[in-house]
């Protein structure tokens, strides 16, 4: 079995993780849990995120935070970097890179960007780059991963763009991007505690009428649907994952009355709390 490849300081951390046919029985997703991650999968992977199930037909990179992961199938090499936000926070460099609300924390759940033949070479040759770091453990080697992360990030964002943007996915011109990448971050710090439109359009500074009416303008739910879709994700991780009674998980998402909770949950999902921890087995599946 490969061992993995860590850096750390102080309080940065970062590790590659070179998964294979060979040792896939050995992936435990929640060692990663608190971690970024970004994910190299070759074609022919079959793997979980959430509660969807995604088999890759292309090389793709997945770009992970808090969802959970697990990998079920694949042959050829995959790698796995995780690190922690310490070493590079997404927000912080947000500027630089622009990708929180698109490759992570994004409200449209596409957690991932196809590659062709020349990115793929690309991108594995970055990820040899970061290993050949990690392996070195030159004194400069934290700047020069930093350096590599970021371009990994930089061309993926660019790739999401041109795969989901201005085409039969998502149909949001470039304009507009900006105030959904704005919704989706401002929507993943405050869900537990801001379930209301007005919440968020006060956040982004414009008329709660006004976000609404350019989801509805763009053929999207709208942004209350978006707020309850992320509640309910939480829900059901939390229900999945967790021993939490359902009252608690109330609690925790902001709910001071758990059986309005457990009747939202009920009306969306099809299913009561209880009986979705008892039976859930398997997630949508994706082709991709």
């Amino acid at each position: 079995m490969l061992q993995p490849l860590i850096f750390e300081d102080h309080y940065k951390r970062l590790g590659l993780e070179i998964f294979s046919e060979e040792n896939l029985g050995n992936f435990n997703g929640n060692l990663f849990r608190s971690d970024i991650k970004v994910f190299f999968i070759p074609s022919g992977y079959e793997l979980t995120v959430d509660f969807n199930r995604y088999k890759t037909k292309k090389p793709s990179l997945f770009f992970l935070t808090t969802q959970h992961l697990n990998i079920e199938k694949g042959k050829e090499e995959s790698m796995l970097l995780h690190y922690n936000r310490d070493f590079y926070c997404i927000q912080i460099h947000d500027k630089e890179v622009a990708c929180d609300g698109l490759l992570f924390h994004n409200v449209f759940e596409i957690p991932f960007v196809e590659l062709d033949q020349s990115e793929t070479i690309m991108i594995k040759g970055l990820f040899q780059n970061i290993k050949d770091e990690l392996e070195w453990r030159d004194s400069s080697a934290e700047e020069m991963i930093r350096t590599y992360v970021k371009q990994i990030i930089i061309k993926a964002t660019r790739k999401w763009k041109k795969q989901n943007l201005d085409n039969d996915t998502i149909k949001i011109p470039g304009s507009e991007l900006d105030i959904f990448r704005d919704f989706s971050r401002h929507l993943e710090i405050h869900f537990r505690e801001k379930h209301n439109v007005s919440d968020y359009a006060e956040l982004l500074h414009i008329a709660p009428k006004t976000l609404t009416h350019k989801f509805k303008s763009l053929n999207l739910e709208s942004p209350n649907q978006f707020i309850i879709n992320r509640i309910l994700l939480e829900a059901k991780r939390l229900l999945f994952y967790t021993d939490k009674p359902v009252k608690e998980i109330a609690y925790d998402l902001g709910y001071e009355d758990p059986a309005y909770f457990n009747r939202l949950f009920t009306h969306k999902i099809g299913s009561t709390p209880t009986n979705f921890k008892k039976n859930y087995s398997s997630g949508k599946k994706y082709n991709i």
